[in-house]
This record gives structure tokens, sequence and C-alpha cells, in this order.
């Protein structure tokens, strides 16, 4: 089945479009502080709901993995006549956007990988059973309502609480369903391509919050350790979510990246 995707603006004749892959949640919407942005900036933008969410529905098998995610990317492309792309992923998005560049490097002009990781690591493996244990106890309103918990800083979620009331309300009413949830989970828990960074050899911004409660920001250091052509930008704080709680600093480095690869 083809999944939803939106196009955005035109860009430049010869110019790789920006192609955004959204964390667990899975929704084009995700990136809504960002599209303006970029296509004020002059490039085209292709967004996405992934497999088994939103509006691109799906039972899921239990092995979908990662690498099922990245040959959706390369369905999305060719559905909108996108060659290559700038793919600009956050967190499972990364994952996604590391496993296409592996897989089909030619369709890969660059990466912007967000507080995204190369291989599991327990702090978040520990934080994944706490949420799939209360989703299978308490089920999905449960689920959500702690989403925010993972997703943003405290003063920024108490600041913003109806913002993030109707989020969580939004999510419980589109909620894929345990079973594409646990298998999504288990898609990125099992994802580990450690050993092989050094293969992937296009320009990439690894971007991270430090105060990130759901990944350690030391995932994303390693990233770019191991990545041959890897820029590092480290933002304060933000939580696991900052390209949508700090969205001017966030666009400022994603449009400044961009930018040296046009």
């Amino acid at each position: 089945m083809a999944l939803y995707h939106e196009v955005h603006g035109e860009g430049r004749p010869g110019t790789p479009s920006v192609l955004l892959s959204s964390g667990l949640g899975g929704s084009a919407g995700f990136w809504k502080p960002q599209i303006p942005a970029l296509v004020k900036a002059g490039w085209r933008v292709v967004a996405y709901d992934q497999r088994g969410t939103g509006r691109s529905p799906a039972d899921l098998p239990a092995q979908y993995g990662i690498a099922d995610m990245a040959h959706d990317v390369a369905e999305v492309m060719d559905a909108t006549g996108t060659e290559r792309c700038h793919l600009v992923g956050h967190a499972l998005g990364g994952l996604v956007g590391l496993q296409l560049a592996l897989d089909a490097p030619a369709r890969v002009a660059s990466l912007v990988l967000v507080n995204a990781w190369s291989r599991p690591n327990p702090h978040s493996a520990r934080c994944f059973d706490a949420r799939l244990s209360l989703l299978g106890a308490c089920g999905p309103r449960a689920y959500v309502e702690a989403q925010p918990i993972f997703l943003y800083p405290a003063d920024w979620a108490a600041a913003h609480a109806a913002e993030v009331q109707a989020e969580v309300d939004h999510a419980f009413a589109h909620f894929p369903g345990e079973a594409n949830m646990r298998a999504r989970i288990g898609a990125l828990r099992a994802f580990d391509v450690d050993a092989r960074l050094s293969e992937i050899a296009v320009p990439t911004l690894v971007a991270c919050a430090q105060d990130d409660v759901l990944v350690p920001w030391t995932m994303s250091q390693r990233l770019a350790e191991g990545l041959p052509q890897a820029l590092f930008d480290r933002s304060p704080h933000g939580g696991h979510a900052h390209s949508v709680t700090d969205p001017a600093a966030f666009n400022a480095a994603l449009l400044g990246f961009l930018s040296r690869q046009d």
C-alpha cells in the first residue's frame, strides 16, 4: 500500500529534496516547525506518515525492522519523483536514514540525525521497558499520557500544558494499536550499525540535546565520532524533541548545514 506523503515547495532544478522522517510517532506532522522554514529557504520538502501510523494504516509484522522502514522511504521517494534527498530523521527516523545510506547510498546526499543512535544502550532500554509495561498493564491512554515525559523538558511542558495535552489527546485518538507499537519499538531496539558507521561517507549533521531523558546525548557523540563526515551540534536544553521545543535554534543549524550542501 502506498504511504501517505506530502510535497511542499518546488526547490531548485538539479537539487536534492529534503526528506523528513519522524520518530516513534511516525507522523509528518512532527515537522510542522520546520517545513515553512525549509520552503522559505528554497527547498523542496517531502514528509510522510510511516507505515502503520497516522494516515498510512497497516498491520505490521512482529519482525518489521528498520530495513523495512528504509525500503518504505525509497518507495516514497519513487512516488514523489525524488531521485536523491537530504534525509532529516528524528530518533527512529534517524536510524532509517542511516539504514538507507547503507542500503542505497546513491539516493542519500546528506543526513541530519536528531537525537539518534548507532547501537542500543541500557538507559533507553529501561525507558522502553517502562513504556511497554505501561501500555500492557494500563492501555494506550496511559501510554500516551506518559509520552511527554520522554519528549520534553519539564519546564517547557509545564509552560505549554494546553498544547501538550492537545497533542496527547490527538495521539490517543490516532493510536496505531498495541501490536504496531510493539513492532516499531522492537525495530528500533534491535537496530545496531555501530560497526558500519565508517561506510557512511555522506556529510552528516548530528544534532542532540544534552537534557534528552530518553536517549543519552553521548549516543549522538558516538555517531559524530564514528561517521567520516560528521558535524556535531549539541544543544544544552530542549529535550528529546528539541526541534519542537526550540525550533529557532534547530532550524538555524539545519538550514546552515543544508546551505553548505547546496
